[in-house]
């Protein structure tokens, strides 16, 4: 919920000023079309330049708009008048949303001023933003969510219970006992294979009735990928257990083998393809980056099996990969 309402990237309601020297009609009417959209406040208006500086200062407003003297005079007469965008670029990516933003509503102003011009050639661009049309920034926090508490759930959790029977001294009255070491860990696990399973569906409630967020593709398919990706976190977690002697020591090792990679390397955040080619490759082995990839797809594209066959088959080998590393830990310790 936090990560829905409260950590988003969508740009609305942010404060501006405006420094007008014109003051005439049409200077009001392009201010007048700005405010009028839910991305922009007017905060204040500036009587000169050496105001602007302080006005960021001040942390309240982040970006000015400022139109020359006689705006419109110019326009008319020489078919061409200046608007400064100035924005606080201490968050570069807010600062490129906003001017991006308002240099969009300022053209469209303009087309509208000179649509009756015959112009000998003119090229207008059709823009549409497949699967996000609005551009929601849920859209990303979703699967990224789940994701994160999926992982910590699932892989964290696993890994502490079973260090805690190896800290306690119960791990070996586990296994003198007739139980097999496959239906001990069997135990341990699946608890917490059906608590993220009800994690992941409580999710998915929570971001179709709550946030809007489409299924558009197979929801039994959906919730099977969920399933093989919790399998994959709790491996990890039974693999970090073998290692492991004490409760402290696999939340630690959780912690920097699941939060930190989970976060910054599974593109949820960050994109992949910006990163140096070393981290890009090092993101290959994080099971988070494939599930992230099929949850998009499946959700927002509506792509079946025929297109996430690849991400599948990599969480099988990476879970199968760990359950054999562990048996082979486990064989050691026995």
């Amino acid at each position: 919920m936090l990560f829905g309402f409260a950590i988003t990237n969508e740009i609305k309601d942010a404060k501006i000023a405006i420094l007008d020297y014109s003051k005439d009609a049409i200077t009001r009417k392009i201010t007048d079309k700005i405010l009028s959209s839910e991305y922009f406040i007017l905060y204040k208006n500036i009587q000169n330049e050496h105001e602007i500086a302080q006005a960021f200062r001040e942390g309240e407003i982040k970006e000015v708009i400022v139109f020359e003297h006689n705006f419109a005079e110019r326009l008319e007469k020489d078919k061409k008048a200046n608007i400064q965008i100035i924005a606080d670029a201490t968050d570069p990516n807010t600062a490129n949303t906003l001017v991006t933003f308002t240099s969009a509503i300022i053209s469209d102003f303009q087309l509208s001023l000179f649509k009756d011009m015959h112009i000998p050639y003119q090229v207008t661009p059709e823009i549409k933003m497949y699967f996000n049309p609005e551009l929601k920034g849920v859209f990303m926090f979703v699967p990224g969510v789940m994701t994160i508490i999926l992982m910590l759930v699932s892989a964290m959790m696993t890994s502490i219970s079973i260090a805690r029977e190896k800290e306690l001294g119960t791990m070996e009255v586990l296994m003198v006992s007739p139980l097999s070491p496959l239906l001990i860990i069997v135990g341990k696990v699946v608890p917490y294979l059906l608590l993220s399973f009800i994690n992941a569906i409580v999710i998915l409630l929570l971001g179709v009735f709550v946030f809007g967020m489409p299924i558009n593709g197979s929801l039994p398919l959906l919730l099977g990928e969920c399933i093989l990706f919790i399998i994959t976190a709790l491996s990890l977690g039974i693999f970090i257990s073998t290692i492991a002697e004490t409760q402290q020591a696999a939340m630690m090792a959780s912690m920097v083998a699941l939060m930190l990679p989970t976060i910054i390397l599974s593109g949820y955040i960050f994109p992949i393809s910006n990163m140096p080619l070393i981290l890009q490759i090092i993101s290959n082995v994080i099971p988070a980056k494939w599930f992230i990839v099929i949850i998009k797809g499946v959700m927002l594209k509506g792509v079946g099996i025929k297109y996430v066959w690849k991400e599948t088959l990599i969480l099988v080998a990476i879970t199968v990969f760990l359950l054999g590393m562990s048996v082979k830990k486990y064989k050691i310790r026995l």
